[in-house]
C-alpha cells in the first residue's frame, strides 16, 4: 500500500504537471495575438510590466517559462532589466491564481472539464475552439490530478516517518522551506508544489505553518530555472536572474519569522484548509510585490553593483534566441523582426552596389562583399534554423502559414544579396578592366537603380509594418522597373548599333539590368508575402 500509494501521488503531480501544460498552451494559443500586442504596448513603464506580468503568468500558468522567456527577450534586446524587474512583480502576483483554482471543490464535476474540453477538441475545428478545447482538458486533469493525489496520500499519512517529519515542518518552518525549494527545482514548477501542498492540506495531512514554509520555498526553489537559463546568457540576462532571486530571497526573510501569526491569521479566512494555504500563497506574494515594487530601481542599481561590467558585442542573430522558443507566439515575432532587420541590412547593401557599379568606390566594394559572405548568408542560415525549430513546436495553423512565409521571404532577401554582391563585383571588373559606360548609359542606370532602390526599400517597409497599401505600390512599382528595363535594353541595342558600347561595357550593362530586374521581382514576392496572393 505504500509503494502504491507513493506511486499514485506520483501520478496525481505528472498528470498535475500535464494538466498545467495544456491548460498554459490553450489559453496560450487562444491569446496568442494579444500577448504580443501586450508585449508591445505594456512594458515602458513598470506598473504597466507588472500588469503584463501578472496577465501573462496567468495565461502561460507558468512563472518559470515567463522568466525563462524575458532572459530570451533580454538576449535579444527586446527588454531591459526595467522591464524583466516590472514584470516580475506581477508575476509573482500571476502564478497564485493557480493556487486559488486547485483550492475549489468541484468533485463530480471536474469530468465536465473534461467532457467538454474532449468536445470541443473533437467537433470544432476552428483554431480558437480547439484552444478553448485544450485548456478545458487542463483544468479537468489539474483536478483529476487533485484527486489521485489526495488518494495516494492517504495511506502514506499513517506512516510514522510521514507523521514525523510532517510534524517537524509544523514545528521548524525552515525544514518546510528546504522541502519546498527542493522539490521545486527538482520539478521545475511552483505551480506543481502548490498543487501537492494544497492536496495535503484537504487531506488534513499537513498543518498550515508546516504548508506555508512549503510555499515559502516553492518560491525561491522557482529560480532555478531562470538561473539555468541565464548562465550561460547576456550580462542583463545574468542581472534579470539575479533580481528573481534577490526578490524572492527578501520576500522569505520578511515572512519566515512570522509564519506562525500569519498562520493565525489566514486560518479566519476559510473553514478549508486547502484554501487557507491558497489563500496564504496569494497575500504572500501580492504582500512581496507590493512592498518592492517601489524599489525596483534600487533592485536594478543592485544587481548592476553585484554584476558589474558593459554588454558585450551583439550577437550576429539580434533577436534569435533559444529561449524565446519556449512560447512560440513571441518567438515567431522576434524572428519576424530578425528577418526585417536583414532587409534593411540589403537596403544598405544595395545603396552601396550603386556607389561601387557607377563610381567604382573600393570601400563600397568591400562593403558589400563583406556583409554577403560575413552577414546576410550566416544571418539567412540562422534563421531559416531556428524557424525549422520553431516548426518542430506547438504552432496553430496560422503560426505555421506564417512560419513558410518567412522561409519565403528570408530566401529572397538572401537572392537580393546577391544581386548586390553581382553589381559590386561588376564595380571590381570596371576598375580591373577599366571599362566604362557612356554618359547615356550613366544615366540611364542612375534611374533604374533609383527605382530599384525605392522598390526594394518599400517591400521592406511593407513586410516589417504588413503594409498592404505599401504592398500594392511595390506591385505597381515593379510593373515599371519591368517596362524601364525593356526600355533600357532597346536604348542599350541601339548604342550597340551605333557603335557607341564597348563589347565588355555591354556584358556589364546587361547583366546590371538584369540583376536589377530580378530585385524587383523578389520586391514583387515580399509584397505577395503581404497580401497573401
Amino acid at each position: 500500500m505504500t509503494v502504491a500509494g507513493l506511486i499514485q501521488v506520483l501520478g496525481g503531480l505528472a498528470l498535475f504537471l500535464l494538466g498545467v501544460d495544456m491548460l498554459g498552451a490553450g489559453m496560450e494559443q487562444a491569446a496568442a495575438r494579444q500577448i504580443q500586442t501586450w508585449l508591445e504596448r505594456m512594458t515602458d513603464r513598470p506598473i504597466k510590466a507588472a500588469a503584463f506580468g501578472f496577465a501573462a503568468t496567468g495565461i502561460l500558468q507558468s512563472s518559470s517559462l515567463l522568466m525563462v522567456t524575458m532572459i530570451g527577450l533580454i538576449n535579444a534586446r527586446l527588454f531591459t532589466l526595467e522591464q524583466a524587474v516590472g514584470v516580475m512583480m506581477g508575476q509573482e502576483i500571476g502564478t497564485t491564481l493557480t493556487g486559488q483554482l486547485v483550492a475549489f471543490d468541484i468533485g463530480p464535476y471536474l469530468s465536465a472539464f473534461l467532457v467538454l474540453g474532449y468536445v470541443l477538441r473533437t467537433w470544432r475545428k476552428e483554431r480558437r475552439w480547439l484552444a478553448l478545447g485544450t485548456a478545458a482538458l487542463g483544468v479537468g486533469l489539474i483536478f483529476l490530478s487533485l484527486e489521485t493525489m489526495k488518494s495516494g496520500i492517504r495511506p502514506l499519512i499513517d506512516l510514522p516517518q510521514v507523521q514525523s517529519w510532517l510534524v517537524a515542518m509544523g514545528r521548524n518552518s525552515i525544514l518546510g522551506v528546504l522541502a519546498g525549494a527542493i522539490l521545486t527545482a527538482v520539478i521545475q514548477s511552483s505551480s506543481a508544489t502548490t498543487g501537492l501542498t494544497v492536496a495535503l492540506g484537504i487531506s488534513n495531512a499537513i498543518s498550515l505553518p508546516a504548508a506555508i514554509g512549503v510555499i515559502l520555498g516553492a518560491n525561491i526553489g522557482t529560480c532555478v530555472t531562470g538561473l539555468i537559463a541565464a548562465l550561460r546568457s547576456s550580462r542583463s540576462a545574468r542581472r534579470a536572474s539575479l533580481a528573481q532571486i534577490l526578490v524572492n530571497l527578501f520576500g522569505v526573510a520578511l515572512f519566515l519569522p512570522f509564519i506562525t501569526p500569519f498562520a493565525s491569521l489566514l486560518a479566519r479566512t476559510s473553514d478549508n484548509l486547502g484554501r487557507q494555504i491558497a489563500n496564504a500563497h496569494s497575500v504572500f506574494n501580492v504582500a512581496v510585490s507590493l512592498v518592492l515594487f517601489p524599489c525596483i530601481p534600487l533592485i536594478v542599481r543592485t544587481c548592476k553593483a553585484l554584476i558589474p561590467g558593459e554588454e558585450s558585442a551583439p550577437a550576429l542573430a539580434r533577436f534569435l534566441d533559444e529561449n524565446l522558443l519556449k512560447v512560440p507566439t513571441v518567438a515567431l515575432s522576434s524572428a519576424c523582426k530578425e528577418v526585417v532587420r536583414v532587409g534593411r541590412m540589403t537596403c544598405d547593401m544595395l545603396d552601396w552596389s550603386r556607389d561601387a557599379l557607377l563610381q567604382g568606390d573600393k570601400v563600397n566594394i568591400e562593403r558589400v562583399l563583406y556583409c554577403e559572405a560575413e552577414q546576410i548568408d550566416p544571418l539567412c542560415r540562422a534563421i531559416e534554423q531556428y524557424v525549422d525549430r520553431l516548426e518542430r513546436g506547438s504552432l496553430n495553423e496560422d503560426e505555421r502559414m506564417r512560419c513558410d512565409e518567412l522561409k519565403h521571404v528570408i530566401t529572397d532577401i538572401e537572392r537580393v544579396a546577391d544581386m548586390t554582391e553581382n553589381l559590386a563585383q561588376a564595380g571590381q571588373e570596371k576598375n580591373r578592366e577599366s571599362v566604362a559606360f557612356s554618359p547615356q548609359a550613366n544615366t540611364e542606370l542612375v534611374q533604374f537603380l533609383a527605382l530599384v532602390t525605392r522598390t526594394w526599400a518599400l517591400a521592406v517597409k511593407a513586410i516589417d509594418a504588413d503594409d498592404e497599401i505599401a504592398a500594392r505600390t511595390v506591385k505597381e512599382y515593379e510593373e515599371q522597373i519591368d517596362a524601364m528595363e525593356r526600355q533600357l535594353r532597346d536604348s542599350h541595342r541601339q548604342r550597340l548599333e551605333e557603335g557607341v558600347c564597348t563589347p565588355k561595357a555591354d556584358i556589364l550593362f546587361v547583366e546590371t539590368l538584369r540583376n536589377l530586374e530580378r530585385i524587383g521581382d523578389h520586391a514583387d514576392n515580399l509584397s505577395s508575402s503581404v497580401l497573401h496572393d
